[in-house]
């Protein structure tokens, strides 16, 4: 079958998945905010809801598609559609006119910014609001986003202009903003009109067509040349990772595929960070969909990295993203924070997609995980 060992082995590390799901499942629903809607959900325990009550956004966000993921909502309270419905609407209350979601506490004076590109708040409102919209899918998937954010870059020469300003010196960043754009197109091509959905179609051959042009062919990422050191190959290849789903969205195979799986296999299979972890993951399960003949090497990579993943539990039965210093959302660089080694539910809901990932290839079938259906962090697209 693969590189697990024996049948003892085997069942012994799947009975290890299940036991870490029902304890993560239990973690999630004790970070029920008293007195709020099912299944808005604090960010930590360290969180003061009463404090901070608009990072009940993103702890709220990340703990439902954890909880999506792993079969989560009865311990939430969300099994009826009306208790999905009423929680969607919860989170759109923190969604502006224009369809852009954000965490009420973030000012201005407090975010990340790249002033000599004028983009204080696009890199923050695309981040939160992917993630906003993918959790109200796994609530509601027929309900239709508001994207009128988006209608400025159907236009042609605006998104060449934007593709334009994309700094490759920070492909990390820049993957999660492109990644993010397009799961806005493809959102809008499934709920839009017939011109929509065909300016959507001309915006991703611009997209496939700016990718071509500035890939790399010795590694398959972006934002990276032939020599480079190591923790910018590294950065290269978690920000490839996001590009790369524009590509299984499509159902394509990305150009230079093999030499991005051949530098992931150059890793070690030891945990990292709760984000560099699920991007080697990502890039290794999907690698292995399209090449159709999984080799030895992967499949006892995932088989190490997911018992080092299930060793990462917290005695809570929550995860945390690495173990020390101070962990801080995305983009705020003052502002709410919470010291590392304590479970949250980004870590958590990254975790488990990492897990989720590779026991899917190493115990195909015997797992009923619930993908993300939209692209970005949690997306499984091309299949064997």
């Amino acid at each position: 079958m693969n590189d697990l060992g024996g049948h003892d082995e085997r069942v012994g590390l799947a009975s290890r998945i299940d036991a870490a799901r029902e304890r993560s499942i239990a973690w999630l629903a004790s970070m029920q905010i008293e007195k709020a809607p099912p299944g808005v959900l604090r960010i930590s325990p360290a969180h003061d809801a009463g404090k901070w009550p608009g990072v009940a956004l993103p702890g709220t966000y990340n703990g439902i598609m954890c909880a999506d993921l792993i079969g989560g909502y009865p311990a939430l309270g969300l099994e009826s559609e009306a208790a999905r419905n009423r929680l969607a609407i919860w989170l759109e209350g923190f969604r502006r006119t224009d369809g852009v979601f954000r965490i009420p506490e973030m000012r201005n004076d407090a975010v990340f910014k790249k002033p000599d590109r004028g983009e204080t708040w696009r890199y923050i409102d695309f981040h939160v609001t992917n993630y906003a919209l993918g959790a109200i899918e796994a609530l509601v998937p027929q309900r239709k986003p508001v994207l009128d954010f988006v209608q400025l870059y159907l236009e042609p020469l605006h998104l060449k202009a934007w593709l334009a300003e994309r700094d490759l010196r920070d492909p990390w960043q820049e993957g999660n903003n492109i990644v993010n754009l397009a799961g806005f197109l493809f959102a809008l091509a499934r709920h839009g009109t017939a011109a929509e959905k065909a300016a959507v179609a001309t915006c991703l051959e611009i997209l496939f067509a700016w990718h071509d042009r500035l890939q790399e062919p010795s590694t398959g990422f972006w934002g990276v040349g032939q020599a480079s050191d190591p923790t910018r190959l590294l950065h290269a290849m978690a920000g490839s990772m996001h590009n790369y789903h524009i590509w299984y969205a499509m159902g394509r195979t990305p150009p230079f595929f093999e030499r991005a799986i051949d530098y992931c296999l150059t890793l070690p299979p030891r945990v990292d960070s709760a984000c560099i972890d699920v991007d080697i993951v990502d890039v290794l399960v999907h690698g292995l969909a399209a090449s159709k003949a999984p080799t030895p090497k992967a499949l006892g990579w995932l088989a190490a990295i997911l018992e080092a993943l299930l060793d990462e539990q917290n005695e809570d039965g929550g995860f945390a993203d690495i173990r020390t210093g101070i962990r801080r959302q995305d983009g705020w660089v003052r502002g709410y924070e919470e010291p590392q080694g304590i479970s949250n539910t980004f870590a958590t809901w990254f975790r488990w997609i990492a897990i989720a990932m590779a026991s899917d290839v190493l115990f195909p079938g015997k797992f009923k995980w619930r993908f993300r259906r939209s692209i970005g962090i949690g997306f499984r697209g091309l299949r064997p």
